[in-house]
């Protein structure tokens, strides 16, 4: 590319100027038309640098037009703003344009419309987020009908970006956040190379300005040695090219330095300081086929050490934005190097991605755009949402397989249960185990680049609602908290009617009819939680049915009362209760209870798979819940006496006292005659003080703390 365009559309202050650098690279009449209807519509505003606000529109359209744009990308480009800061509406647009290059005008505006007038500060960091998370939902979703629009909006944000010094420090710096987190992504997915680039680079300048500097200083500083000796390794391998029957116009070397984004993610990601980045400089060559891609390869490898862990195949296996390249990293006498390799055509589309189909005709992989699609957050929470985005756009590929052959991108850290997502929300909900590279393994295994993944699927749905937190895609995650949200809910209203029918001994059927019939139903999901509306339904059942029975059957009310720390509202006396193994139900988590025979209870977590067909197999439910509060994790130490029966008296101790012990070990203390015990419990926060200080009367505490906070000690 024209290296020169950001510089060119930087210097333009002109109108003159900007329309005929507009013209130089598209001239139609309705482009002509265009660049009158916006001088007329925009006469008398200004850029806040002081410039007529005309110049920004034109240089937008310029800027599509070099990536390719046609008539009607280069009209909405010159159109952009019209509709929101000029008495030029849509109507108006469509009658002189047509509908084509209205509806990019309207897309465009739809954009702008979701974005507040006055940026938010950036030291309101939950404001920043939810105004970021915000925004880029909402531009997804208005974009997601014609890319082209998005295309237009990261040209208009590109100009916005060399022209940003007119603004004050903190708005600079707003609008740099919300480039890097809402639009450099965009650009990387859509394959556009040189737009991504150069946001990031302007973004890293106005949010970072001290590092920006510190790395400045440093490439200034050893620019020109590096550049020597990278010159001599190209030098070379030009000369091996030339040896091994490649044509002088045959090919193309060129070297480059790492972008200064690049250079500080890898700073920041490998913790690491930028003298010990080992791919400053880097060498790209271009060749004719993607043939003479892979002999280049041989030749390198031939007469250098490459480091291996370095090595990316992207020709084989290219990514969703259709970016191909072979990227190898070299040991040569004068450094190491990282060296690309593509055909020209592979080129073009690392360049210009999407655009590339516009400005060249042909010769380019079409990027996918699913993605647009799976970024389609359903849920409430912002905040949620920016989080989910943010692991999609920011992580680093893998490719995976399918047993049919077909190439999956996902984020690195992504899993095997990630990838069944990708493949289908029914395989990943569905999934029970998975086959990669032919070996069976855990759906929580992290896939890497060239995994053959195979995916065994059941016939029943099974949330596994506590692996959402271990999963990395904003598909698997968005879909999994769905698919539990929608099962917590019916289990509430199965669990609901369960715990009603065991109460009043009576018909599911005819239960449900009358709590539709007295407007219940609605509320009923409410019932495994309140106690008053189970009590009320119960009451006003049995009043019900005595007005209308001959011998006025009464029916007793359910009983509530507590065995350790769960309170119980049972129909029928509960002696005794039992912690399944199934789920392993743990203090705090949600609880479902069966009665049983003979007086005895189980505990089953709420999401339990077992729990769940117990449900639908009309098992009796009681209600049960915690009390005493929310469970912390906490880690006890004592020196215990060396000596029969007292390690079990410790830990009945602990179990009368409500406290949930999760791991236990023994060791040996400085005496012989004593023996350290740690635990790590689980108990409510608001009994730490009391229950400390009964276990120090009883036993010698060598060390009591919060184990979720190692600052929050309470230790003895």
């Amino acid at each position: 590319m024209n290296e020169d365009l950001p510089s060119r559309i930087a210097t333009i202050r002109d109108p003159n100027e900007a329309r005929e650098f507009l013209f130089s690279l598209i001239d139609t009449p309705s482009i002509r038309l265009a660049c009158e209807k916006a001088a007329k519509a925009h006469e008398g505003q200004l850029r806040k640098s002081g410039e007529p606000y005309v110049v920004h529109p034109l240089l937008v359209s310029a800027t599509t037009a070099f990536f390719g744009g046609d008539e009607a990308m280069a009209i909405a480009g010159v159109l952009h703003d019209a509709i929101e800061d000029t008495y030029y509406d849509f109507a108006s647009i469509k009658a002189d344009f047509g509908d084509d290059a209205a509806n990019l005008v309207d897309g465009l505006t739809k954009i702008d419309k979701i974005r507040e007038e006055n940026l938010i500060p950036s030291d309101r960091t939950d404001e920043k987020l939810i105004e970021s998370a915000l925004t880029f939902r909402k531009m997804l979703i208005a974009s997601i009908k014609d890319v082209r629009v998005l295309v237009i909006k990261l040209c208009d944000r590109t100009h916005n970006m060399l022209t940003l010094d007119a603004l004050p420090e903190d708005k600079r710096r707003r609008i740099a956040e919300e480039t890097l987190v809402v639009y450099a992504p965009i650009a990387h997915r859509l394959g556009i190379g040189l737009i991504k680039t150069l946001l990031e680079d302007k973004s890293f300048y106005y949010i970072f300005p001290k590092e920006h500097k510190e790395i400045n200083a440093f490439i200034i500083a050893r620019g020109h040695s590096l550049r020597l000796g990278l010159n001599a390794f190209i030098a070379e391998v030009h000369n091996l090219l030339l040896q091994n029957g490649f044509v002088e116009d045959g090919f193309e070397i060129a070297s480059r330095l790492k972008h200064y984004y690049s250079i500080y993610t890898k700073m920041q990601r490998k913790g690491i300081k930028i003298d010990e980045v080992l791919d400053l400089m880097a060498a790209r060559i271009l060749v004719r086929t993607p043939e003479e891609c892979y002999k280049v390869l041989g030749l390198l490898h031939t007469r250098y050490r490459p480091l291996i862990a370095r090595f990316k195949e992207y020709i084989a296996l290219p990514k969703e934005n259709g970016y191909q390249t072979l990227h190898t990293t070299l040991f040569h006498a004068s450094g190491i190097y990282e060296v690309q390799i593509r055909t020209y055509d592979m080129h073009k589309t690392a360049e210009y991605g999407i655009a590339a189909h516009w400005k060249y005709k042909a010769g380019a992989l079409s990027p996918k755009l699913g993605w647009l699609e799976s970024m389609q957050y359903s849920g409430e929470n912002p905040l949620d949402f920016y989080e989910l985005a943010k692991n999609d756009l920011f992580s680093d590929e893998i490719i995976a397989y399918s047993p049919r052959g077909d190439t999956f991108t996902l984020p690195r850290g992504a899993t095997a249960l990630d990838f069944a997502f990708i493949v289908h929300s029914d395989v990943g909900l569905k999934a029970i185990t998975a086959h990669i590279n032919r070996v069976k393994q855990p759906l929580l295994t992290e896939l890497k680049t060239g995994d053959l993944v195979q995916i065994d699927t059941g016939e029943e749905i099974m949330p596994r609602c506590s692996w959402i937190e271990a999963l990395k895609t904003s598909r698997a995650k968005n879909i999994l908290r769905h698919a539990c949200n929608h099962r917590s809910r019916e289990i509430d209203r199965l669990s609901a009617m369960s715990i009603i029918r065991f109460c009043l001994d009576e018909d599911i059927l005819a239960l449900e009819t009358w709590l539709k019939l007295r407007g219940y139903d609605e509320a009923l999901y409410k019932v495994p939680k309140d106690n008053k509306l189970l009590e009320e339904i119960v009451v006003r059942y049995h009043k019900d049915k005595r007005k209308k029975s001959i011998f006025g059957l009464s029916i007793a009310a359910p009983k509530r009362y507590r065995i350790e720390n769960i309170e119980i509202v049972s129909p029928k006396a509960v002696s005794a209760i039992d912690f399944e193994h199934c789920c392993q139900p743990r203090f705090g988590d949600s609880i479902l209870m069966f009665y049983n025979k003979k007086g005895r209870a189980s505990i089953h977590h709420k999401l339990c798979a077992y729990a769940y067909k117990l449900l639908k197999e009309g098992g009796n439910a009681v209600k049960a819940n915690w009390t005493g509060g929310k469970a912390e994790l906490f880690k006890l130490i004592v020196n215990l006496q060396n000596k029969k029966g007292e390690l079990l008296a410790f830990l009945e101790y602990l179990s009368k006292r409500d406290v949930n012990i999760t791991t236990l070990s023994l060791g040996d203390g400085a005496e012989s005659s004593l023996t350290w015990c740690s635990v790590s419990a689980e108990f409510p926060m608001a009994t730490f003080s009391k229950l400390k200080g009964a276990i120090e009367k009883k036993f010698m505490v060598v060390s009591f703390e919060t184990a979720n906070d190692a600052y929050k000690t309470q230790g003895a």
